[in-house]
């Protein structure tokens, strides 16, 4: 297929009344520099990811040593300091308690927040709706990124950690990146409340055959871990299933929900 494109490309730029050849041989000779190239890209990647397991190794035997000593009251309190108070922290044995706790009530003031779903920069913040009228009633709707139809039960995770997947299940997360990567080997369909079609769960999901719908606003507060779900990864929307008794069948999202969610300031 993309040996198709590129001659297609080619085909158009040779046709150009305006030095069409010179033109399709400049984009050939960059179009064999990107697939020679591109690959290499991963290589940086990989070695960021792998020493940033070390140093967080590392930084944790650290916070062991200082939890013995009783200088921190937990291990994970060691990521509430700069790396320059970390070092003060280790060379006086003195921890800065109040710190630590005003530090953690500000984390979980943050985590209770709702970003907008687009950020200018200019500190803007920018919602909006699609523009679709082909949908089933109570369907979610989101951007189609890859493929395919699927049904599964639906596993709301926001934390990575604490995954407990099974063969089939369909994840229901804000958004992955490639630390998620493990997860998509178990799963079978893929539902983001952010993304686009070269984000990465987006791209894994393809690369897996997986259907997947992104951006799909509140995904995972209007779908309940363990639901059954409907992932429709060719048109672009999500339904939630309930069980008639002979058939599972779409049921409207909560509308009481969705009315507040919409009404909700980023």
């Amino acid at each position: 297929m993309a040996r198709n494109k590129a001659q297609d490309v080619l085909a158009r730029l040779q046709a150009l009344p305006d030095d069409g050849a010179g033109k399709a041989d400049e984009a050939r000779r960059r179009i064999d520099r990107a697939r020679t190239f591109n690959g290499y890209r991963e290589y940086p990647k990989y070695g960021i990811v792998s020493r940033y397991f070390v140093y967080r190794q590392a930084l944790l035997e650290e916070a062991d040593r200082l939890v013995q000593a009783h200088v921190l009251r937990e291990r994970e309190d060691l990521f509430f300091f700069t790396f320059q108070e970390l070092r003060d922290v280790v060379r006086t044995n003195c921890a800065d308690d109040a710190l630590v706790r005003q530090r953690k009530d500000a984390f979980r003031s943050y985590q209770a927040l709702t970003p907008p779903r687009v950020l200018t920069s200019d500190g803007e913040g920018i919602a909006g709706a699609y523009r679709r009228d082909d949908l089933p009633a109570g369907a979610l709707v989101g951007l189609a990124v890859s493929a395919g139809v699927v049904e599964g039960r639906a596993r709301v995770i926001l934390d990575m950690a604490g995954a407990d997947l099974e063969a089939g299940d369909i994840l229901v997360t804000t958004f992955t990146d490639p630390s998620w990567t493990p997860l998509f080997v178990a799963i079978k369909g893929l539902v983001t409340e952010v993304g686009g079609l070269m984000t990465h769960g987006a791209v894994i999901a393809r690369e897996y055959g997986l259907p997947a719908v992104v951006g799909v606003q509140h995904a995972t507060r209007l779908i309940r871990d363990g639901q059954r779900i409907r992932v429709h990864g060719t048109a672009g929307y999500v339904e939630i299933l309930v069980d008639r008794g002979s058939d599972w069948t779409s049921a409207d999202a909560s509308p009481v929900l969705i009315k507040e969610l919409q009404h909700q300031r980023p």
